[in-house]
């Protein structure tokens, strides 16, 4: 994979004028196209879903680049010859916000899916917003009902876990440091604050937005700020 793109996980921020540095930053030196994958959010409804395409059209617009919206609410869809040839070309792929396990559920193991990673392995950057960068992982969590054993995720990167919206997510769900997804030593856990990315990849990433992220082991926080390194190697193979 010497050839492979950058990867961005987000903590949120997808196609607003706050992340327009980041996102610009991806494009860099990539065809002007811009594939834009609201599939988490597709249970929302149609309104929510055209508020999603509307957002990334005007980040498009703004860095003078095509957008491509791929509206895919099913895995018949994602299976879609039509759909998956849009993919080809891009310069910068992006999953944005909503449910992570619906994503996952939706893409994993699909030619959709199997498309984006080829795209990927040939150069173009990935990046996942908030459920997007959750989905990366081996497994996704309930975060709101830890009983429920979650869903398997797109396992590209499945030695890490992201808690996205971490400046605001302990307020939004009560213990969600306590819960079990996040009590692990066999991933890298990682808090990323709104507004903020981890840019590189697949093992030395660069703080890049407002904010920072943080570093969970062991009930202690390692704070890296925006240009600093952070690197999250994968495991041996036994």
């Amino acid at each position: 994979m010497a050839d492979v793109g950058p990867l961005a996980l987000v903590g949120s921020g997808e196609y607003t004028p706050a992340m327009l540095e980041v996102e610009a930053g991806l494009l860099a030196g990539r065809p002007p196209r811009y594939v834009q994958i609201p599939t988490a959010a597709s249970a929302e409804g149609p309104e929510r879903l055209n508020y999603w395409v509307d957002l990334g059209r005007a980040q498009a617009e703004r860095l003078g680049v095509e957008a491509v919206p791929l509206v895919v609410r099913t895995r018949e869809e994602a299976a879609d010859p039509a759909i998956v040839a849009q993919v080809a070309g891009a310069g910068l792929i992006y999953l944005s916000g909503g449910s992570p396990a619906l994503l996952a559920r939706v893409l994993r193991d699909t030619p959709l899916w199997r498309a984006i990673v080829a795209e990927w392995q040939a150069g173009a950057a990935l990046a996942g917003c908030s459920a997007g960068a959750m989905a990366m992982a081996a497994h996704v969590p309930e975060l709101r009902q830890p009983d429920r054993p979650g869903e398997p995720g797109l396992g590209l990167l499945p030695h890490i876990r992201v808690l996205p919206h971490f400046d605001r997510m302990p307020d939004w769900v009560p213990g969600v440091l306590d819960h079990p997804y996040y009590r692990t030593h066999d991933a890298y856990v990682v808090g990323i604050d709104e507004d903020t990315a981890l840019v590189g990849g697949p093992e030395t990433f660069t703080v890049a937005g407002r904010q920072s992220v943080w570093l969970l082991r062991d009930g202690r926080r390692q704070e890296v700020k925006v240009g600093e390194q952070l690197t999250l190697a994968p495991p041996p193979q036994p």
